[in-house]
């Protein structure tokens, strides 16, 4: 019988353990907890970038995907150093420079945007993109360690593969449910970054002392301690906001409500019908049109911020009963602690989604319902579609009136969608805002800023109407029928499977508030 040459019938030989005596227990926490806290950076650079950035599908996209790309750099760097350098050696280092550059991130953040904003984008993606990678790094620095077999290469790759994704999860939710609705953003961080050099004192104690560690700590002390006079703080860190109440200087109860750097209400605590804001001017003077005077209405609100026109309503006509909805639980606080709400009768505010507030309203409820509802400078985009505004519609009575605020710059965009939309609802629809915005005065520019639409079944009182706001002085005009039509052009109605608002908005450069 011949014999069969090049086989070997010993066993295919293995590779042998290299530094390897990190448990399974030590792995699973290094793994969970090194893909956790990549997601709470990311979710929490969105919060510390809206102030600067805006908080727009555009801040997110990049937010996400410089993320990812810090994930991939990192999972391809960490397995390549591991098959080059002892793995334990790789560890307490890339936690100790992560804990480093995510504690000193508030301080560089705020001080980049009040200094070089220029800089802004590209030092926001470093700090972003340095400790998503090092973090990412220890999960295949961590299965090297693992791999003693090639008999178990599938499920010590698997397993810890489960393990990382299992602590995105939780770094997810942990972030978005308790962390942002309980501590400061500067906190959360550096927080963090303590957590983080405290792991990586603790490797490096094990495998070769506390070299470095003492000079991280340093480092994070300092930056934690700079954090407290960095530009751009706030007086308060909602859910949703970076809020500051900030007192008039030329009228002692004025207070004027900044979220993430733009004005978004200003309230008189003594006197509610002090309207500053020439919108709230021209809500008031359509409104005031449209009902007889002193007439008690039931309102409905979509979104609150300083509550200034519910509290106008409850000011001049008594028994208004004003249900809002604002989807920020601290703003609402806000208003009780520092904005006199408590004093306001009538008024009833929920935390809660528009949308979801809307559809809980009975068909025929409402004699108004406002829309003042904004992310940064743009409407929600679920609070401007055809499905929406039929919930609007429904929840009116018969002779009800919508009455919506926009920004909008440029071409107008997005206001001219939100107008054809209205328009597929409503069997009437009028603009009112300055006169070159609305198409009133084609030889002049549009600049873009506020601009007030409004819709109903019922005709709309023009002269009136007009009237009204010019005794407010707001400078604006209303525009109705064919002026409208020319106006909306062929611009797309907004459905809740086509909604792109934030590519139609144009903001302004120079936008500061509203």
């Amino acid at each position: 019988m011949p014999r069969v040459t090049g086989l070997s019938s010993s066993p295919v030989a293995e590779p042998k353990p290299r530094d390897n005596n990190l448990g399974s227990r030590a792995a699973v926490v290094l793994v969970f907890s090194s893909s956790a806290a990549v997601l709470v950076v990311e979710i929490v650079a969105l919060r510390l970038l809206a102030p600067y950035l805006g908080l727009t599908l555009e801040t997110s996209t990049m937010v996400i995907g410089v993320a990812l790309t810090a994930i991939a750099a990192g999972s391809w760097l960490g397995g390549r150093l591991a098959d080059q350098v002892s793995p334990r050696r790789l560890i307490g280092p890339a936690l100790g420079l992560s804990g480093v550059v995510v504690a000193l991130t508030p301080l560089v953040l705020r001080t980049t945007a009040e200094w070089a904003p220029a800089l802004l984008f590209f030092i926001a993606s470093l700090t972003i993109l340095v400790p998503g990678a090092l973090l990412a790094a220890v999960t295949p620095i961590v299965t090297k360690l693992r791999l003693t077999t090639l008999a178990e290469t599938g499920t010590v790759v698997g397993r810890l593969s489960g393990v990382g994704t299992a602590g995105a999860i939780v770094g997810t939710v942990l972030t978005g449910f308790v962390l942002v609705s309980r501590f400061p953003v500067s906190g959360i961080l550096i927080g963090l970054g303590i957590l983080l050099v405290a792991g990586s004192a603790l490797i490096e104690w094990r495998t070769r002392g506390w070299t470095g560690v003492p000079a991280l700590t340093l480092m994070i002390v300092a930056g934690g301690l700079a954090t407290t006079v960095a530009p751009g703080g706030c007086d308060t860190e909602t859910r949703y906001h970076c809020a500051t109440v900030v007192a008039d200087r030329d009228r002692d109860t004025g207070r004027t409500l900044v979220l993430d750097g733009l004005r978004h209400s200003y309230v008189d605590i003594d006197d509610p019908t002090f309207l500053k804001f020439t919108y709230v001017r021209a809500i008031a003077s359509v409104v005031d049109t449209a009902f007889p005077d002193d007439e008690p209405l039931s309102a409905y609100h979509l979104g609150g911020g300083g509550l200034t026109f519910p509290r106008y309503l409850a000011a001049t006509r008594p028994g208004t009963r004003s249900l809002v909805s604002e989807i920020d639980s601290g703003v609402v606080r806000i208003n009780r602690e520092h904005l006199g709400l408590r004093s306001q009768g009538g008024i009833d505010v929920r935390a809660e989604d528009g949308r979801l507030g809307l559809r809980r309203l009975d068909a025929g409820s409402r004699d108004l319902v406002v829309g003042d509802a904004f992310g940064g400078v743009s409407v929600p985009w679920h609070l401007t579609t055809v499905e929406a505004m039929t919930d609007v519609r429904r929840a009116l009575d018969e002779d009800g009136l919508y009455v919506a605020n926009l920004i909008d710059h440029g071409a107008m965009d997005f206001a001219r969608a939100e107008a054809a939309t209205l328009s597929e609802t409503f069997e009437h629809v009028a603009l009112v805002g300055v006169p070159a915005d609305i198409g009133l005065d084609p030889s002049a520019t549009p600049e873009g800023g506020n601009l007030v639409l409004l819709a109903s079944d019922r005709p709309v009182d023009v002269p009136a109407t007009q009237e009204a706001l010019d005794a407010r002085k707001t400078g604006w005009k209303i525009a109705t029928g064919d002026d409208v039509t020319s106006w909306i052009g062929d611009a797309p109605l907004l459905t809740d499977d086509y909604a792109p608002v934030d590519q139609l908005l144009q903001p302004s450069s120079t936008q500061t508030g509203r």
